[in-house]
């Protein structure tokens, strides 16, 4: 299958890991797939992403406060040293089954099935010794394709597998193998779009990247390619719009102001990068209700997590940014608990159609330093988005204008979903945008 076609759009949908860490279970899975499917499916919302930590039974259990990964950690794995759900979170994972009695619910709700993973091979596989599945049936071990140099700064659950390793391919062929029986449509793999514990070297896992690419290939079924975390090498653009779907261009990106006007400058730099299924990614959109999975152990359940920290108007300006940009649409909360405003945030079919836009955006204001910044968007049929966005601390006022060469043109608040004729002039709250179609 042709790598781009699996997502011709950027793809749209959840992702468990800013309201659950690293704690998600299935039942919480299920609640949120089938809150999807009634609310959101039909606007185009359609990927159940499960984040890190899904083969760890202790996960969040026995974390010391603020550890969030468990050192040392002996998690679940088949005996070819491949990483499996834990059937204490996820049961109907029992008996060998894996994910694929979840991913066939999933489907049946007519959404798409996700998961994350580490890049490499679990470094205990590596130090027993333990299988790995081969194509010839050759007895090879972990520890021979090991890259015990290669590791994360921030999970030792890992290490790196060597490409100039004999078999290197095998063990990829063989994770990518099980999750085409498991259903698996969109797999984020971490520690590899950026290999920050490696700053003379931050693209260091870019032979990874080609075994994976290659591995989805030889499993006959389409997978969306994730690349996290960020930022990306704006240099390797090229090698990852060849090899994967989406790259993080950002490290992990939270409800701070600061985050989010920094933005700006990132999709600037990647705006001539999107499409034909390549996906710029700017993370998760963090959201309604985050964080759950962040208390200490112990913790009360009404003093778990947080409201997100963006104002209104802030949450817009990350909606709007990301749509005119053409960014992959992950929703970062739980999804049962949204209200009625961040709902409405994700149900405008005017606004997602930004996203779904075949041509490339751009930016055409000078500088993201500048107070307002403006992204424009030309669609195949002759109309125009614009987007204004007020980065300052203080309001500014805007007119814009309809050219006077397009016969019966009016200008569309998206937002509102209003006809406002032919010129406008508004006024900016700080941190406020207006996105138009004209």
């Amino acid at each position: 299958m042709n790598k781009n076609s699996v997502a011709p759009q950027p793809p749209m949908g959840w992702n468990s890991y800013d309201y659950y860490n690293t704690m998600v279970n299935e039942e919480q899975v299920r609640a949120n797939a089938e809150y999807m499917a009634a609310n959101l499916k039909q606007f185009g919302w359609e990927y159940v992403v499960i984040d890190i930590q899904w083969s760890d039974p202790d996960a969040g259990l026995r974390n010391a406060e603020n550890i969030q990964y468990i050192p040392f950690s002996r998690f679940c794995i088949d005996e070819f040293s491949r990483q499996i759900p834990a059937p204490n979170r996820f049961p109907s994972s029992e008996g060998g089954k894996g994910f694929k009695p979840l991913a066939d619910y999933i489907h049946s709700l007519g959404l798409k099935f996700g998961i994350h993973i580490m890049r490499g091979i679990p470094r205990f596989a590596a130090h027993d010794h333990l299988p790995i599945k081969t194509h010839d049936g050759s007895k090879i071990t972990a520890d021979l394709v090991a890259n015990p140099y290669s590791v994360s700064r921030w999970n030792a659950d890992m290490y790196g597998v060597d490409a100039a390793r004999p078999y290197a391919q095998d063990y990829y062929d063989s994770i990518f193998e099980l999750y085409a029986q498991w259903g698996v449509d969109y797999v984020k793999v971490d520690d590899i779009c950026n290999t920050n514990m490696y700053p003379h070297a931050p693209y260091s896992a870019e032979k990874e990247i080609e075994m994976m690419a290659k591995a989805i290939e030889n499993s006959g079924r389409g997978m969306v390619l994730s690349l996290s975390p960020g930022p990306a090498v704006i240099e390797k653009a090229h090698h990852y719009e060849t090899y994967a779907n989406m790259w993080r261009i950002t490290d992990d990106f939270w409800d701070d102001w600061k985050l989010l006007k920094a933005m700006f400058e990132r999709c600037e730099v990647w705006q001539k990068h999107t499409g034909d299924g390549n996906w710029p990614d700017c993370d998760m959109l963090p959201m309604n209700r985050l964080g759950w999975g962040w208390a200490a152990p112990g913790t009360p359940e009404e003093k778990r997590g947080w409201y997100s920290k963006f104002t209104k108007e802030e949450t817009r300006t990350m909606i709007t940014l990301w749509c005119i940009f053409r960014a992959p649409l992950m929703i970062g909360t739980d999804l049962p608990q949204l209200d009625k405003f961040n709902l409405g945030l994700l149900t405008n079919p005017e606004i997602l159609e930004m996203d779904k836009c075949p041509n490339q955006a751009e930016q055409l204001s000078g500088s993201c330093h500048e107070d307002v910044v403006v992204w424009r968007n030309i669609t195949n049929d002759g109309h125009v988005y614009y987007a204004y966005f007020n980065l300052s601390e203080e309001p500014q006022t805007v007119t814009m204008n309809v050219d006077k060469s397009v016969k019966n043109a009016v200008i569309r608040d998206l937002w509102e979903r209003e006809d406002l004729g032919e010129e406008v002039t508004f006024t900016l709250e700080p941190h406020a945008c207006r996105a138009f179609r004209v």
